[in-house]
């Protein structure tokens, strides 16, 4: 048996951090098992689904690395979907509803005032012939409700453990509406059976739909998948994310300059008992991944969590892995600069302030009552060849000159030369800065000098 997942967004937006996570998991899954991971767009709202969403969902998975073996658009299976429901429709599970939303919406208020369960009565399971024909009549078209055995489901979930659902307590699902379109369940079930789905791992929020969908499975003939129902995403502030979902779309993470494997990784061990460590590639997270490892608590997003362990990925990329960027950010210093730099940037497009900084004409800042220290100073810069060396025998000796030490010395130079009070160990930037450009930078015109 080969394992196989999939991933089934409905192309009606770009996908979300908790989207992703879903299609991690699956990927995970899949390649841990050597099996296939499958993406099919659930597009049969023809109407919201759109084939810019659904490119833009396949660039997201592919910036993600989670290529699929096989892709599939419900909207071109039709055909399957038919043939399933004329199975139904002449085996007694799915039969024709009559009822009007307002008619619908009415009974349930009435059950809910007699403290009642909110079920449908069955009402078009019992119609006659003749009952059908007359609302049929008058012009009413019908709605295509499944027909639930009303029995205990059980099955072992992957996550969540023994799982026991009572159908009883359920309504018989909607599968077709009343303009003839399919809602999202038998499609799902019908592609599931076809795609030889071994294992379906997807939210929680599912869990009772499993129940409807195991019923289905066995009326079609085939046996259901495994299922894995994981938590769902909440924020640091433990509230939902539902509101926050567009800045937190994949695209705006990708056009923040976060790293695919930082995404990939908070969204791979997010709400596990393994710490949110950085993996800079797949195999290593592919090593510790179990399913068993997921938490039944919600798991907890948090921005800064995922912008934190983005600046530990970026912090050992190796000039090699960044060098096309920098090149396309017009930033690229050579591996020296980015060897300088990379320890005090938390995203690679930081590199090209530091890359103005260092190669560009800039002026620094220089505090009037540090004037002459930064002109003493200057006197003192030795000739070239350069190391990283100079910025400590330099230093060294405006510290005998001058008398100056600690902060006093360093904080004025750096200022001078960078115009910031933070960042990467001068001794490296020196050599790149270049003689000229120092001593520029240390003996302005006067009114180019920055005062703070």
């Amino acid at each position: 048996m080969t394992i196989t997942v999939r991933f089934a967004p409905s192309p009606t937006g770009r996908i979300h951090i908790g989207n992703a996570r879903t299609a991690i998991l699956n990927w995970l899954f899949a390649r841990k098992a050597n099996g296939r991971f499958i993406l099919r767009f659930d597009d049969t709202d023809l109407e919201r689904s759109t084939k810019e969403y659904a490119d833009g969902i396949a660039t997201d998975l592919n910036w993600l690395g989670l290529k699929p073996d096989e892709t599939y658009r419900q909207s071109e299976r039709f055909a399957l979907y038919d043939a399933a429901a004329g199975k139904l429709k002449s085996d007694g599970r799915l039969y024709a509803c009559y009822e009007t939303a307002e008619e619908l919406d009415y009974k349930r208020k009435r059950q809910l005032a007699r403290r009642q369960p909110p079920i449908y009565d069955r009402t078009g399971l019992n119609l006659s012939d003749e009952e059908r024909a007359k609302l049929e009549a008058e012009g009413r078209k019908p709605h295509w409700r499944f027909k639930l055995d009303q029995r205990d489901i059980h099955w072992s979930d992957l996550v969540r453990g023994d799982v026991h659902i009572d159908t009883s307590s359920l309504s018989d699902p909607v599968l077709i509406r009343e303009d003839g379109s399919y809602l999202y369940t038998l499609p799902s079930v019908v592609d599931d059976i076809d795609m030889g789905l071994t294992h379906i791992i997807r939210g929680e929020d599912h869990t009772t739909n499993a129940a409807v969908q195991v019923e289905i499975f066995e009326a079609l003939g085939a046996p259901a998948p495994e299922f894995a129902h994981h938590s769902l995403l909440i924020g640091a502030d433990g509230k939902g994310l539902s509101k926050r979902l567009g800045s937190l779309s994949i695209a705006a993470m990708r056009e923040q300059g976060l790293e695919a494997m930082a995404v990939v990784s908070h969204g791979a061990l997010i709400g596990t008992s393994e710490a949110i460590e950085p993996h800079t590639g797949m195999e290593t997270l592919l090593e510790a991944f179990d399913l068993s490892k997921l938490s039944r608590a919600p798991g907890r997003f948090d921005m800064a969590e995922l912008e934190n362990l983005n600046a530990r990925i970026v912090h050992q990329l190796s000039y090699a892995e960044v060098r096309d960027r920098l090149a396309a950010l017009q930033s690229d210093g050579g591996e020296e600069f980015w060897q300088a730099v990379h320890g005090n940037v938390s995203k690679v497009h930081d590199a090209a302030e530091w890359h103005e900084i260092v190669f560009g004409d800039i002026t620094g800042e220089i505090a009037s009552e540090d004037r002459d220290f930064i002109s003493q100073a200057a006197g003192l810069l030795p000739d070239e060849p350069w190391d990283d060396r100079t910025w400590k025998s330099w230093t060294g000796a405006v510290k005998d000159a001058s008398g100056r030490k600690g902060k006093a010395l360093f904080m004025p130079l750096r200022m001078a030369l960078t115009g910031k009070q933070h960042g990467p160990e001068l001794a490296n930037l020196l050599p790149l800065i270049g003689r000229g450009r120092v001593a520029a930078r240390l003996c302005p015109m006067p009114q180019d000098i920055v005062q703070p």
